[in-house]
C-alpha cells in the first residue's frame, strides 16, 4: 500500500444535500420544508425543549430532593495521607505542597483513616472525632481555624 492508494472507508463520507434544485432531485421546490408556516421560513429557531405547546419534558418529570444552601464544603484529608508530611506543624500550605489539597482557601477536614507515625500539630477548619483520638494518641495536638 502506497500513500496514493489511502482512501476513507466504504460509507465515512456523504455528499451535502443540495436542496432547491428542481424536482427531479426529490428536493425541489419547497426543499424539504414543506408549506408555508413558521418552520418554513428562513432564520427560524425553536426554543430548545420546545414541544409545540405540549408540556415540556423538564416539566412533565416530577422533581425530589433540596440544595442546602448551607451545607459546608470541605477538601477532605486522611490521616494516612499525613504521613508524607513531616513532624511539625501542618497548615493548608503544608498540604498544598504536599500535593494533598488543591486550593487552601476552600476548608479543609481531616478525617481519621489510616495511622499517624508522627507528633503533629495540624491547624485545619475541622477534625473528626477518631482523627483527634489519633493524633493526640500519638502525641500531636489539632488546632481549629
Amino acid at each position: 500500500m502506497e500513500l496514493h492508494d489511502l482512501k476513507p472507508p466504504k460509507g465515512s463520507k456523504k455528499s451535502r444535500k443540495r436542496v432547491g434544485r428542481g424536482s427531479g432531485s426529490g428536493l425541489g421546490k419547497t426543499s424539504g420544508r414543506g408549506h408555508k408556516g413558521q418552520r418554513s421560513r428562513s432564520g427560524f429557531t425553536s426554543r430548545i425543549g420546545y414541544e409545540g405547546g405540549q408540556m415540556p419534558l423538564h416539566r412533565r418529570v416530577p422533581k425530589f430532593g433540596f440544595t442546602n444552601i448551607f451545607k459546608k464544603e470541605y477538601q477532605i484529608v486522611n490521616l494516612a495521607d499525613l504521613n508524607r508530611c513531616e513532624a511539625g506543624e501542618i497548615t493548608g500550605e503544608t498540604l498544598q505542597k504536599a500535593g494533598l489539597v488543591k486550593n487552601t482557601k476552600i476548608p479543609i477536614k481531616i478525617l481519621g483513616k489510616g495511622e499517624v507515625e508522627k507528633a503533629f500539630t495540624i491547624k485545619a477548619a475541622a477534625f473528626s472525632k477518631t482523627a483527634v483520638a489519633k493524633i493526640e494518641a500519638a502525641g500531636g495536638k489539632t488546632e481549629v481555624i
